[in-house]
């Protein structure tokens, strides 16, 4: 082709991650059977399956939820249920997710002219923005007001409680899932914008996407992190010999600490990309502290008062029969996976880690769980790692390759993607909670 003179574009990119080299994602041993299933649900092998396939029991979990949001029976069209996944993966300027949808939406039958604005698009999906900017940045402050305003009698263009939570769980998915693909540094897809060029690049300056995570100039140095995995280890068989018996008092203001403590995330990005930006309304709305350090904060919510066991799960079954058995799956299947090994440690129990992850996603978005000692996410997490999970969690746009490699310097990479997995369902768990205590107080 290329001697008759036809253009043929090249893959700007190698490899599904900009972060983890495609050589280390082979040694590390995709499994095939997990990847065949994927296959068969996707039509293709893109790239957020070949991370995810680093833990497979995981990635079977998230394809039978996603599978069911997108295609099986429900309340939803299915060309709406993609364009509300664009309305979310659009909030944080995820291009990649955007544009896989995309082209879900138009293979479902979607029209056109919506991808080219909100303002396409009909009043009733446009009545999601407040909802879906507030589940994005600031869930903690969705009412029943909110839920009211959509579902009532005589709201325009009104939702069916049931059509709501398949909304809410969809919109939920998608910001999460643009957390995973920023946090892993997913390149675009070789037909996406930016995946793909038609000159071959020069060999001394490799383009990066404007889609795709940015790149810092040179490499951090690479540090001796053998210290820090003997450290972290030493603190873990502590806390878990640890017999201190912590008063309410004691317990409560180390969580204050914790929900207070300065992380800085403070890398400035551009504006969005043409491609999402005019798919989001109010783009300057961001996330915000939830307790900003001298602010009066809003109300914590305690797990014990309104827990995903005991509450959201059921709530969403039964609008929407099936869901919450595979939303608990999959949290679950997070929450346990463990290999018993970390860095180049095998036999290890890495409970009290995972949970200091799980517990301080948590802390940031104002949920407190009474009977945890938030003084172990200070022991655990070390600062770089804290700086990784807020950035990832809160502002995932603003990931970069220097904040992947700050943390865990001698992990594996299958280690970071399974933290990368623990704080994207840590904050869907956390968003979704939000949502479903105002609809359960809206239907008292």
């Amino acid at each position: 082709m290329t001697e008759r003179g036809v253009e043929v574009p090249r893959a700007l990119a190698s490899g599904p991650s900009a972060f983890i080299p495609a050589k280390e994602m082979l040694k590390e041993g995709p499994d095939q059977e997990v990847l065949m299933e994927a296959f068969l649900s996707l039509g293709r092998m893109d790239h957020i399956t070949m991370v995810m396939a680093l833990h497979p029991a995981y990635l079977s979990c998230f394809l039978r939820t996603q599978h069911a949001l997108l295609e099986l029976d429900g309340p939803l069209p299915r060309p709406w249920r993609h364009y509300i996944a664009i309305m979310a993966a659009a909030r944080h300027q995820c291009s990649y997710v955007v544009q896989q949808h995309s082209a879900g939406f138009l293979e479902a039958g979607g029209e056109e002219s919506w991808l080219g604005g909100l303002e396409n698009a009909p009043a009733k999906l446009r009545s999601l923005q407040t909802l879906n900017k507030l589940l994005a940045h600031r869930p903690w402050l969705i009412t029943q007001q909110h839920i009211q305003e959509l579902v009532c009698p005589g709201a325009e263009s009104r939702w069916s409680l049931a059509e709501l939570i398949h909304a809410v769980v969809l919109m939920a998915h998608a910001h999460s899932l643009a957390s995973f693909v920023w946090g892993c540094g997913l390149n675009p897809e070789p037909d996406h914008t930016g995946g793909y060029a038609f000159h071959p690049p020069s060999p001394n300056h490799l383009p990066h996407s404007p889609h795709s995570p940015a790149h810092e100039d040179g490499r951090q140095e690479l540090v001796d992190g053998g210290m820090e995995v003997e450290v972290l280890m030493k603190r873990m068989v502590e806390l878990q010999q640890q017999e201190e018996e912590c008063t309410q008092e004691e317990m409560l203001t180390r969580f204050e600490r914790e929900r207070s403590e300065s992380i800085p995330t403070a890398v400035v990005r551009g504006a969005p990309p043409d491609l999402v930006l005019h798919l989001v309304e109010d783009p300057e709305f961001i996330y915000e502290d939830f307790a900003p350090r001298g602010e009066q904060a809003p109300p914590t919510m305690r797990a014990q008062d309104y827990s995903w066991e005991d509450h959201g799960y059921s709530l969403v079954n039964r609008l929407l029969p099936d869901m919450g058995q595979l939303l608990d799956e999959k949290f679950q299947v997070v929450s346990n996976m463990t290999y018993h090994r970390m860095a180049m440690h095998e036999g290890v129990d890495t409970y009290t880690l995972r949970k200091a992850l799980w517990n301080y996603i948590h802390c940031l978005y104002g949920i407190r769980y009474d009977d945890y000692d938030y003084g172990g996410v200070n022991v655990l997490l070390e600062r770089s790692l804290k700086v990784f999970v807020k950035t990832m969690a809160c502002h995932p746009e603003q990931t970069t390759t220097r904040i992947y490699h700050a943390f865990w310097r001698r992990f594996r990479h299958s280690e970071k993607v399974h933290a990368n997995l623990i704080v994207m369902e840590a904050r869907l768990q956390a968003a979704l909670l939000y949502t479903l205590r105002a609809i359960t107080h809206y239907m008292r």
